[in-house]
């Protein structure tokens, strides 16, 4: 196993083939909510089952491969190291997109999505992980910043090739394609010194069930998890259902869900970048954190009152909407930051695929208050209790900036 101590450019392929592996991660994801009807259609299901029914099961059971996922790869990159789980997990998503544009019956689809679901829980924390280990304390959030980056960018690439290209097949292709060809470039990356460090020591590593044997160490982790949540509060609800929303608000003119979703994510893209290089220049990652989260409910006010809006502002305003939660590279990073070296990978691992976990909680909550209220008045309640938990959150959490990484846990 390649390992190297010495202090690393931000510039470096450990970064660079996490960015690649993340741009993939989320090209998967949006690609599937992108095409998952069409690709139903061609399959021959009815759209009934297609709006509910297989549609709906389709999605539950991804989202329970990326949650039992990213229990298993956390646990893997803090006993086997953070290159296994890069390997491992990119390795059976691709397969995974791959065997999905090869499917011809529901049955398929369902299994293939789930491995695709497991697969892409490894990517993401792994990379962060090991980014923030190679990297100095000052350069760290750069790094991860640049994962950030351009990982989110996979989502208006995604959008871009599934108009290109128009077969769902071809596009489960591209996807699978891009993962294999990371692997060529993952032969070079070195394995973190930290970890080896703690290999060949007696500590314990990998213990998912520590995180809840210590309050105040569950706390912290809970802590970590809802910071995530206004941003798939925006993503999973304003912006999946914004046809929906600016049907409730007279918006001028038919808005389409996945361009909504494309001018989202590019605005998501541009706040990971500027959030990162903030909490550099202010040396503080709650600081940025609170800023960010006082934008986004700003912007869900402005959102929620469209009323008789020309289409190219309500699409504006999912652009600025999603800058204004584009606090994906500091989320992750304050995660990676908070734990030893001997929880950290499952930690970052588990952190980010449980905070999507929260969606379909947000989902049911949203309705639910539909029985009482108005559908613009259940959007605004929901999105009070998402962001107001969320600042309450970063508000309590500690600051993480500069922290110096080499340390253990006692579990």
């Amino acid at each position: 196993m390649k390992t190297d101590s010495r202090p690393a450019s931000i510039f470096n392929v450990a970064v660079i083939v996490a960015s690649l592996g993340y741009f993939v991660d989320i090209y998967d994801l949006l690609l599937f909510t992108i095409v998952r009807v069409p690709s139903l259609k061609d399959l021959g299901l009815p759209q009934s089952e297609i709006d509910a029914g297989a549609g709906l099961l389709l999605i539950n059971v991804q989202m329970l491969g990326l949650l039992i996922g990213g229990i298993v790869w956390g646990i893997i990159g803090d006993k086997k190291g953070r290159l296994s789980v890069l390997f491992g997990s990119i390795l059976i998503y691709s397969v995974a997109n791959i065997a999905n544009g090869f499917v011809h019956g529901i049955n398929g689809y369902i299994l293939w999505r789930f491995v695709a679901g497991f697969g892409l829980a490894g990517e993401l924390g792994a990379g962060i992980t090991l980014v923030s280990e190679i990297l100095s304390k000052e350069k760290r959030g750069y790094g991860t910043m640049i994962v950030a980056t351009v990982g989110v960018s996979g989502a208006i690439a995604a959008n871009l090739i599934a108009k290109l290209v128009g077969d769902w097949r071809i596009c489960y292709f591209i996807g699978g394609g891009l993962g294999l060809c990371l692997l060529i470039l993952r032969v070079s990356v070195m394995e973190s010194h930290m970890f080896n460090a703690v290999r060949t020591s007696t500590a314990a590593r990998g213990s998912f069930f520590a995180l809840f044997t210590s309050r105040e160490r569950f706390l912290k982790y809970l802590k970590c998890i809802l910071l995530g949540t206004p941003t798939w509060f925006v993503v999973g609800i304003l912006i999946v259902f914004s046809n929906k929303f600016a049907k409730e608000m007279n918006v001028a003119g038919d808005i389409n869900p996945g361009d909504a979703v494309a001018f989202c994510y590019a605005g998501i893209t541009v706040g990971d970048f500027a959030s990162g290089v903030l909490s550099q220049l202010w040396r503080s990652r709650r600081k940025v954190m609170l800023v960010f989260l006082v934008l986004t409910g700003a912007m869900v006010a402005v959102y929620l009152n469209m009323f008789g809006a020309a289409t190219w502002v309500f699409y504006a305003v999912c652009f600025i909407l999603g800058f204004s939660v584009g606090f994906w590279a500091i989320f992750v990073t304050i995660a990676a930051e908070s734990f030893g070296t001997n929880l950290r990978a499952t930690v970052a691992t588990t952190v980010p695929n449980f905070a999507r976990g929260m969606l379909p909680l947000i989902s049911l909550l949203f309705v639910q208050v539909q029985h009482s209220f108005s559908f613009l008045q259940s959007g605004a309640i929901v999105a009070v209790i998402c962001i107001g938990i969320a600042m309450i959150a970063a508000w309590k959490i500690e600051e993480t900036f500069g922290k110096d990484l080499n340390y253990l846990e006692e579990i």
